[in-house]
């Protein structure tokens, strides 16, 4: 069930074991929470997933050499990155500052965490790790609502700190909607197909599944199910019998948070308008004295809303805003014209009206998971003493009849694409494994980072885009 990155992986390792297997898709499209399209801004827009997180252990990075897909590496792209402070560009002073800032919190949360580990001790929110310093707040915002969806005092820091995605980060230039689209070409896809009832016959009971939905019946050997915790958590799935206890348990530690995205494209300037930078274009669009791929943030307050941009990805003719949490949430209940308002109003803060010159309310995409009802929100995060719920969500429910899988079943890649595709792999590994009565590990999970306890370079900061289960 789904046709994101883990039911798009899963399918491939089952066809390549000779099983056979029919992948449900409820919408019309394959990707899930990867979702490429280029109409509404005019070139490559991901609506989900942009990036490829912790390049060097995620699995989707070497599929994308292979298929001649160019990635464009974070550390080689990201070549400013600007801070407003009271609507004035941060001194270096003050930038010097919020760099410590960043490694005082990473410093915080690991001797927490370590501590934690060592004494027995219950988990932690990550708040719990915030220093009292300037820019700890404005930290906080970014580990929070910006890369973790949710607000930092309802995460864990048991599994912030397991799922600390260094680099490198890739980002994909056809984009990653497009990648995982390339990657389920030849699979027997369904789209269009809701689920809406699995009989399985409880842990202990029959050999086959029936899986239903308003287009019919297919009866299975096996289901694997790659939704997200919100759609499980809503009920919209009927499960005869129902789950047992500790799935529901591993469903409820693992909420989903939101992240959102409101881009625009940049407005052509009259006619004969010198541009303010040069671009290499004929028509000179001002570009805001930015470069390609560069990240815009300010200081704030705690509590406060913190919209951070990445302006001109690819050299690509638009700016993105990210808002997580609950000002993400908040955004839902707006218009997309109110949405659009408040990111530029936000730009508006460093740029003046020049912002408003250079960008096109008229073209613009605002990205709405949290009320899609086929996911119900970005991607996971645990609550705090939730990290386990990871291992427990991915253990199979009856081995060989039902399995789960997706970003939030991955201990150390929560939250990512090449997490989804991982537990993907393994999903479908362990099913051929227990259809034919095999025993052993057949896919190797991705190790956690080497250096997961070291505090992370300022430059790696960049929103964890929602991402496929």
């Amino acid at each position: 069930m789904g046709a994101g990155a883990a039911g798009i992986a899963a399918a491939t390792a089952l066809r390549a074991e000779g099983l056979a297997c029919v992948v449900l898709e409820a919408a019309d499209r394959v990707g899930g929470r990867c979702r490429t399209e280029s109409d509404s801004l005019g070139s490559p827009f991901d609506h989900g997933a942009s990036w490829l997180h912790a390049g060097d252990r995620n699995p989707l990075v070497p599929l994308a050499g292979r298929l001649g897909i160019g990635l464009l590496d974070q550390r080689r792209g990201e070549r400013d990155r600007v801070t407003f402070v009271d609507g004035r560009r941060a001194t270096a002073a003050e930038l010097a500052e919020y760099d410590a800032a960043e490694e005082a919190f990473h410093a915080s949360a690991f001797r927490l965490d370590r501590a934690r580990a060592a004494a027995g001790g219950p988990d932690l929110p990550l708040s719990a790790a915030t220093p009292d310093r300037r820019f700890a707040a404005t930290v906080e915002a970014w580990e929070g609502p910006v890369i973790s969806a949710a607000e930092a005092d309802a995460i864990s820091l048991e599994d912030w700190a397991a799922n600390l995605l260094d680099g490198p980060n890739y980002a994909v230039s056809t984009g990653l909607g497009a990648l995982v689209a390339r990657l389920a070409e030849g699979l027997p896809v369904v789209a269009g197909a809701p689920v809406t009832r699995i009989e399985w016959g409880g842990p202990a009971g029959g050999t086959r599944v029936r899986v239903s939905g308003p287009r019919g019946t297919v009866r299975a050997r096996c289901c694997l199910v790659t939704v997200s915790t919100g759609v499980l958590a809503a009920g919209s799935i009927a499960f005869d019998p129902p789950l047992p206890e500790a799935t529901r348990d591993a469903v409820a530690a693992l909420p989903m948070g939101l992240l959102t995205k409101v881009a625009l494209r940049a407005a052509r300037q009259p006619a004969g308008h010198p541009p303010e930078r040069p671009a290499g274009r004929p028509d000179g669009p001002d570009r805001l004295d930015l470069p390609d791929f560069a990240g815009i943030d300010r200081e704030v307050a705690r509590g406060e809303r913190l919209m951070v941009f990445q302006a001109w990805p690819f050299g690509r003719d638009h700016v993105i805003g990210f808002v997580g949490g609950r000002s993400a949430r908040a955004l839902a209940g707006v218009t997309d014209a109110e949405a659009v308002a408040l990111a530029r109003e936000e730009l508006r803060r460093g740029f003046g009206t020049r912002a408003d010159r250079a960008l096109d309310p008229a073209r613009a995409v605002v990205t709405r998971w949290g009320t899609d009802p086929l996911t119900l929100g970005s991607y996971s995060y645990a609550v705090p003493g939730g990290h386990a719920a990871r291992l427990a969500l991915a253990r199979p429910v009856a081995p060989g009849r039902l399995h789960l899988a997706g970003e939030a079943c991955h201990p150390h890649l929560a939250g990512t694409a090449g997490g989804a595709w991982q537990t993907g792999l393994e999903a479908g590994a362990a099913i051929a494994r227990a259809l034919r009565g095999a025993a052993g590990p057949a896919v190797a999970p991705a190790p956690r980072a080497p250096s997961a306890h070291e505090p992370r370079a300022p430059s790696a900061r960049e929103p964890r885009d929602p991402t496929d289960p």
